[in-house]
C-alpha cells in the first residue's frame, strides 16, 4: 500500500485551513484517512503552521512520500532535509481591553491647556464685492452693451 502525507483541505470557500495527513495514495483528497499529523492555515500572517515532528519523521522514515506541498511545510519546520526550522512566529498582539481601558483614560483625562491646530486667519471683507453692487468685469443689468463705432479713415 503506497502511504502519503498530504493537505486534507477543511474551512469554507475563500478561507483555506488545512490538516496535514497521512492516507492512502488512492484515498480522496478528503476522504479517509490514517493519521493526523498537523494543521496549516495559510490566511494568517504569518502562516501558522503546527506539525507533530516526531510522528513525520516516523511516517518519513517507513517510507510515506509528502507532496510537493508538504514537503515545502516540512522543510519550513525542520522535519524534511538539513533540520532547521525557519518557522516564523506571529508577533504578540495588544490585548483588547488594555487597549479599550487606555483610550478611556485618555478621554477622561484633564484637557490640554493650548489647542492642537493653530486657527486660520480672518479673510478681509473690504476685498470681496458685496452681493448688491456688481463686478467691476461685468456690465450693469439697466446698461446695453456699446455698440462699436468704427473709426473713421481719412
Amino acid at each position: 500500500m503506497a502511504v502519503k502525507i498530504r493537505l486534507k483541505r477543511m474551512g469554507k470557500i475563500r478561507a483555506p485551513f488545512y490538516r496535514i495527513v497521512v492516507a492512502d495514495s488512492r484515498t480522496k483528497r478528503d476522504g479517509r484517512v490514517i493519521e493526523e499529523i498537523g494543521t496549516y492555515n495559510p490566511k494568517t500572517e504569518p502562516s501558522t503552521i503546527s506539525v507533530d515532528s516526531e510522528r513525520a519523521k516516523h511516517w518519513l522514515s517507513v517510507g510515506a512520500q509528502p507532496t510537493e506541498a508538504v514537503a515545502a511545510i516540512l522543510k519550513i519546520t525542520g522535519d524534511l532535509g538539513d533540520g532547521k526550522s525557519t518557522l516564523k512566529t506571529p508577533t504578540a498582539k495588544r490585548d483588547k481591553a488594555e487597549a479599550f481601558n487606555e483610550a478611556l483614560s485618555e478621554i477622561h483625562a484633564e484637557p490640554k491647556a493650548e489647542a492642537t491646530t493653530a486657527k486660520k486667519p480672518a479673510k478681509k471683507k473690504a476685498d470681496e464685492p458685496k452681493a448688491d453692487e456688481p463686478k467691476a468685469d461685468e456690465p450693469k443689468a439697466d446698461e446695453a452693451p456699446a455698440a462699436e463705432t468704427p473709426a473713421d479713415e481719412s
